[in-house]
């Protein structure tokens, strides 16, 4: 039997569940030509009738963003996870205490979900996506499932870029993530959600359980918070 998740709600807890101090967006909103023409060219390779699938590995996967009709577990090799997207001032991080995001790195493999978008209006659903993820071009991927493999859209990092933050050891990602807070929740608040999401699915990501410990660790120092002291504005 697995050891329990050291990271608890508890311990999310002890952070404010948001803070009002919103640093700039790092990357500048594309132009709409962006979404529209990166939509259309996305579902270009889409046969007539055919699914569209999206492979979750974080967020997407316990909030999703888009209607889905199908959700499988996958596995997708390659690529692997990583907080490796940021820095986050605004969204689960502030200028103080800025947050990373989750992101497909080269090298390994990823288990996650692939989610199979409604068919009724994919044009509306993939450009609305695209619109509240980074503005970094999804790219085609082979995900495995145990009904067979789907060829879907993931969301995925190159190293020039320079928004690319995946050089950080373990222990000072996890410093960071332990302490970033942004006026949408905070980092802990996702890695908790990200893991529970992961763990509905039957899917154990040995590096986040890994990071979750490391950030419980230094959560664990801090003092509970009041029940009813205000959050942080």
């Amino acid at each position: 039997m697995a050891a329990a998740r050291r990271l608890t709600q508890e311990l999310v807890d002890r952070l404010p569940a948001r803070v009002d101090e919103r640093g700039p967006i790092r990357w500048p909103d594309p132009p709409d030509e962006y979404f529209r023409d990166t939509t259309a060219r996305m579902l270009s390779a889409v046969p007539a009738g055919g699914d569209l699938w999206v492979f979750a590995i974080g967020s997407l996967i316990w909030k999703p963003k888009f209607p889905v009709v199908e959700a499988r577990p996958a596995l997708v090799r390659g690529w692997h996870r990583s907080f490796c997207l940021g820095p986050d001032t605004r969204y689960r991080g502030n200028p103080a205490a800025p947050g990373l995001m989750l992101a497909l790195d080269r090298g390994g493999q990823c288990r996650g979900v692939a989610l199979r978008m409604d068919p009724a209006d994919l044009t509306t659903s993939l450009e609305e996506l695209l619109r509240v993820e980074p503005p970094t071009p999804p790219r085609w991927v082979r995900a495995k499932t145990a009904a067979g493999e789907v060829r879907g859209i993931a969301f995925t990092i190159d190293r020039s870029h320079h928004f690319y933050a995946g050089r950080l050891g373990e222990e000072e990602l996890a410093d960071r993530l332990a302490r970033a807070v942004g006026h949408v929740g905070s980092m802990p608040e996702y890695i908790l959600n990200t893991m529970a999401g992961l763990e509905a699915a039957g899917i154990h990501d040995r590096a986040l359980w890994r990071i979750q410990a490391l950030v419980a660790e230094r959560l664990e120092r801090l003092p509970p918070r009041p029940a009813d002291q205000d959050e942080e504005t």
